[in-house]
This record gives structure tokens, sequence and C-alpha cells, in this order.
């Protein structure tokens, strides 16, 4: 087994790294779609929304990086176009949203496959070992699954 520079497994690294691709590419979908909803939102909740919206993104941007950073620090390259974006994501492409449910709906959506890819990167980096991907998975499925509770509350739906 070739270990690379910090010590894992450099074919699982390399795998690694391609997973995490798949969640860069789909955190910037996500953040994208924060903007607009921010930039967009309309009604008698606009101003409690807006700076939620402002929020969710300031600290999905924070993921974006952090994220791009671990690829880099696996010895990967971190995707950086929108071609590689719009190719790899599948959290929903939210255009024009400016309805309140209709947004909190998408977020909804968004950290649903959020989570999925996550939580198959919390495996694989398990069986890895490698601990700093491990440990950055559980942190974020730790907020979205309080971020999805609150959002449905905010529904009135059950979790």
């Amino acid at each position: 087994m070739k270990l690379n520079s910090i010590g894992l497994d450099a074919k699982q690294s390399r795998e690694l790294g391609k997973e995490l691709n798949i969640l860069l590419a789909n955190f910037q979908r996500y953040y994208m779609n924060l903007r607009g909803i921010h930039w967009n939102i309309k009604g008698k909740r606009f101003f409690d929304l807006h700076v939620k919206f402002e929020e969710l993104y300031d600290d999905a941007n924070l993921k974006v990086d952090m994220v791009a950073e671990r690829i880099l620090t696996l010895g990967e390259v971190p995707l950086h176009t929108f071609e590689d974006y719009i190719e790899t994501s599948k959290v929903p492409l939210g255009k024009n949203v400016t309805v309140d449910e209709k947004a909190i709906r998408l977020i909804v959506d968004s950290l649903k496959e959020l989570l999925k890819i996550e939580r198959r990167i919390l495996d694989a980096s398990d069986e890895a070992n490698d601990e700093g991907t491990n440990s950055m998975m559980s942190d974020f499925i730790t907020e979205q699954e309080k971020t999805v509770w609150m959002m449905k509350a905010w529904l009135a739906e059950e979790i």
C-alpha cells in the first residue's frame, strides 16, 4: 500500500477526493440557490428570511472553501468551473424562487441531497482511516440535520 504525504492510503485518498469534488459541486449549486432566494424573496416574511438566507449562504461559502481545501490536502484538485459544477451537481436548481415556502422547500431538498453525499463520504473516510475528512463530514451532517429540522418546523411538516 502506497501512502500519501499525510499518511493515508493514496488510492483511497484519490477516491475520497473524487467524492469530495461531487460534494463541492453540489455545495456550489446550493450556495448559488441561497444567493438567489436571498436576493429574490418577496412577501410579508421578507425581512426575517432575507437575513436567514444570508446566514445560510455565508455558512455554505465557508463549507465550499473547507471542502476544496480538504481535496487539496488529500493531493487532488478541486473542481472550479461552472461547467464542472453543472455537470456534477444533483442539488435541485432554484431559479427565480420568490415565494417563502418554495424557498424553504428548496433548502430542505438541497440539504437532503448534500446529506446523502456526506454520508457516503463519511463511510468511505471511516474505512480509509481519514479522520480529517470524517470529522468534517460529521460536523456538516450534524449542522445540516438541525437545519432540516428547523426548516421542516417552519413548514409545519414532520421530520
